[in-house]
């Protein structure tokens, strides 16, 4: 059986839904980050060396960590799943696009985005409006045209279809609700956006994202970078 170790405010929340909608058993184990540090605990580190979330364990001694490889690797258990479009599929293609853009686009420039707010809040206050300036401007000429071009996409792509890759959830969308409801959260998504707004609405209506938010214990989904 898998083991889900869900780390609070973290990515891993993807992998609980995923198991959500397959359905099928797996055992979940809940830990708090540090109220200090704001870090994963010292036992979910001896699991994961980079202390990061999501991570899987079996019973055959798996240890698995990376969103998208956990993601993988239980939909290599349940093969028939179609949360997966199987290779010779129309909306394959798509589904590859957005089960990746999501880690490798758009996760980066919110992360990015994070870290300037945190340096321009914690900068010493006689450097501050320097760092702020600096900060900004890099904001301006790399954060907001990238954030504007894979936004823009989803726009698109959500104006021909449900989903991201057809009219089916797919492990796409799963994949992609971490920071598409970060996005939202943090001004990227607004009224100017009405397919990603809608999106959203029904991501948190599918009755599997709402199992998952109940065992997760939160009324919203919680953002930590």
């Amino acid at each position: 059986m898998i083991s889900l170790h869900h780390l609070e405010y973290s990515q891993s929340f993807r992998i609980l839904w995923l198991l959500e909608e397959i359905g099928e058993p797996y055992e979940l184990k809940l830990y708090n980050r540090d109220p200090t540090s704001n870090l994963a605990p010292p036992e979910y580190k001896a699991l994961s060396p980079l202390g990061t979330a999501p991570v899987i364990t079996d019973d055959k001694g798996l240890v698995l960590a990376e969103s998208n490889a956990v993601i993988d690797y239980i939909l290599d258990q349940y093969p028939d799943s179609p949360l997966r479009p199987a290779k010779d599929s129309p909306v394959r293609a798509d589904y590859l696009f957005w089960f990746h853009a999501g880690v490798g686009s758009m996760m980066p420039m919110q992360f990015m985005d994070g870290i300037f707010t945190v340096l321009q809040k914690r900068s010493p206050f006689f450097v501050r409006p320097i760092i702020s300036a600096a900060l900004g401007q890099a904001n301006q000429m790399l954060v907001q045209p990238r954030m504007k071009t894979i936004l823009d996409r989803l726009e698109h792509d959500l104006a021909e279809h449900k989903w991201l890759a057809g009219d089916d959830l797919t492990a796409a969308d799963i994949t992609m609700s971490y920071c598409m409801a970060s996005a939202k959260q943090k001004g990227f998504i607004d009224a100017s956006r009405p397919n990603s707004l809608r999106w959203i609405d029904q991501m948190e209506a599918t009755p599997s994202y709402q199992s998952a938010m109940a065992k997760d214990g939160r009324e919203t989904m919680v953002f930590s970078f």
